[in-house]
């Protein structure tokens, strides 16, 4: 039996709390471990019970959730970050993202395709709810992630060979290592491995970051 995934929850809100809290409990694969109502709680907690995912809001008291989740990424810790909050605005997205985030979602989002984040990136995939990545896509510019860019002239540039292409375009779709080994038929190591090169070419903690500059580079 495949065992739940443990969830620690960051929120500041007791209402946002408790029905998360109901939500969690009744869905198969899923157990609550623990819950923070601020920032720096929400680093403590996170380094005392370690758990598999950790759901985080952004405006929370005492440091925010995009400065616990560079504090929870410093510590080196196996557990995932997923934001959960009502914010869409750019910088704040770009910026959580860039603190190590594994995936953002949205408040609103009901506890299926919540549970569905929280196993995606548990599993080592990204997540990026329709309004983040729509915002991903017209970044700075505001024109199409294609337009004027030679995709060519950037794999060249970085370095990446035609399998770690076919790595980052599974991954873009959202794969976790183990389906792409599956996909490829190569060895999990084999996989880990590519992942692993594919992120620091790209210069990238992780593979929400890796599907962004993907995205933004027109190799996808």
């Amino acid at each position: 039996m495949t065992e739940a995934i443990r969830v620690l929850l960051v929120e500041d809100h007791e209402m946002t709390r408790m029905g998360l809290e109901v939500g969690i409990e009744k869905t198969d694969g899923l157990v609550l471990v623990g819950q923070a109502a601020d920032g720096l709680s929400g680093v403590e907690l996170a380094q005392k019970l370690q758990p598999d995912v950790i759901l985080m809001d952004i405006g929370l008291p005492e440091i925010d959730g995009i400065e616990a989740t560079r504090r929870i990424k410093e510590l080196e810790l196996s557990s995932k970050i997923l934001m959960f909050t009502s914010r869409e605005d750019e910088e704040d997205v770009f910026a959580a993202l860039s603190a190590g985030a594994d995936g953002y979602v949205t408040k609103g989002t009901n506890i299926t395709q919540l549970a569905s984040a929280i196993e995606a990136v548990n599993s080592g995939a990204s997540w990026l709810d329709a309004s983040i990545a729509r915002l991903v896509l017209s970044r700075a510019t505001g024109q199409s992630p294609n337009k004027a860019k030679n995709p060519a002239d950037f794999v060249k540039s970085v370095g990446l060979t035609k399998r770690e292409l076919e790595v980052l375009a599974l991954i873009s779709d959202g794969m976790s290592n183990s389906e792409i080994a599956d996909k490829l038929v190569v060895s999990l190591a084999t996989t880990k491995a590519h992942v692993h090169n594919i992120l620091q070419k790209l210069c990238v903690k992780n593979k929400t970051q890796a599907t962004i500059v993907a995205v933004n580079e027109g190799l996808v």
